[in-house]
């Protein structure tokens, strides 16, 4: 296995997952969006334009921003009453302690906002933030999101989650994370034992293609599974990914084996330079369309579009 992270454009063609003669139009793009590759993923890369490759090494079209793209694709920004919170719905909240992540997805719909720096929030904002989630009590459920949250010490994540569950409306807990997969080294049995609280917490897994369920990966989901933690799966349809019936029926399948179940297909947000991994309305309802019947149902998960209103669904039609 490959021993580092690849971060840059000499990282990306010393690993031979580029041509030297691109190193000015990827520091160009690195400039704008964070790269990291770690090692778990980078083995799994064949080709830069494989399924796993295409969702993470930079490519000089994410420079190109088309009209309809937005720097804030789901109207986070305009729904934030304070730094580290968004509030879209009247009963849940999100809050982001970073904006690191140990992958930085080419798609990633807060790509403007994430990177390496970390955005974390310091003590005065947490506890800011905490006071605006004290003062809404119709706030039911708190999404751990970012950024990837396990990216943080067992310390800070125990602390979070101590305070989340001191507050007497909040009774759920979501994490939003690709880190058992992406770097499953992470999910060790003292961060296993720190999830493990007695409000109930859900772990939501992204994950892409089936290729990205490693044994080290399931492992490491079987590490939070020991402790009865409930782990469901989200993905993004993305063109060259996963982008025909085959693909995902190979990734839910890959979730449920791994005891994970498939909870959201997104709709590609239109953040900016992702205009390559779209993929119409129209084809992704026929690819649902086509799973069904042929797939478990506890397999198929809701296929959907976020907004700054909210999720919309886009299931097709019943015949």
């Amino acid at each position: 296995m490959s021993k580092r992270t690849l971060r840059s454009a000499d990282d990306l063609i010393e690993a031979g997952f580029a041509p030297a003669d691109q190193r000015d139009a990827l520091n160009r793009v690195a400039a704008r969006y964070a790269t990291a590759i770690p090692p778990q993923f980078a083995d799994l890369i064949v080709t830069p334009v494989d399924p796993i490759g295409r969702q993470f090494i930079p490519d000089q079209a994410e420079y190109r921003t088309e009209p309809h793209e937005s720097d804030d694709p789901i109207g986070d920004d305009a729904l934030s009453p304070i730094k580290g919170i968004v509030h879209r719905y009247p009963d849940r909240a999100l809050l982001k302690p970073t904006l690191a992540c140990p992958v930085y997805c080419r798609f990633c719909f807060r790509r403007t906002h994430v990177g390496p720096d970390g955005g974390l929030l310091t003590t005065a904002e947490l506890d800011a933030a905490f006071a605006w989630l004290a003062d809404h009590p119709a706030i039911k459920e708190v999404i751990l999101t970012g950024g990837d949250p396990l990216l943080l010490s067992d310390r800070r994540i125990a602390l979070l989650l101590e305070r989340l569950s001191a507050l007497p409306h909040v009774e759920r807990l979501r994490i939003h994370t690709r880190i058992p997969l992406a770097t499953p080294e992470r999910i060790t049995e003292a961060l296993a034992e720190v999830l493990d609280i007695e409000t109930p917490l859900f772990v939501v897994l992204h994950a892409n293609h089936d290729r990205e369920f490693t044994d080290a990966g399931v492992a490491a989901l079987r590490r939070l599974q020991r402790r009865g933690i409930p782990l469901l799966g989200q993905s993004v349809l993305l063109r060259g990914v996963n982008d025909s019936a085959e693909a995902l029926r190979a990734l839910f399948t890959a979730m449920l084996s791994a005891r994970v179940k498939p909870y959201y297909l997104h709709q590609l947000d239109p953040a900016p330079g992702t205009a390559r991994f779209h993929v119409p309305i129209a084809e992704g309802r026929a690819l649902i369309a086509a799973l069904r019947g042929t797939l478990s149902g506890i397999a198929l998960p809701s296929y959907i579009l976020d907004s700054a209103t909210g999720k919309a669904p886009l299931e097709p039609s019943p015949v």
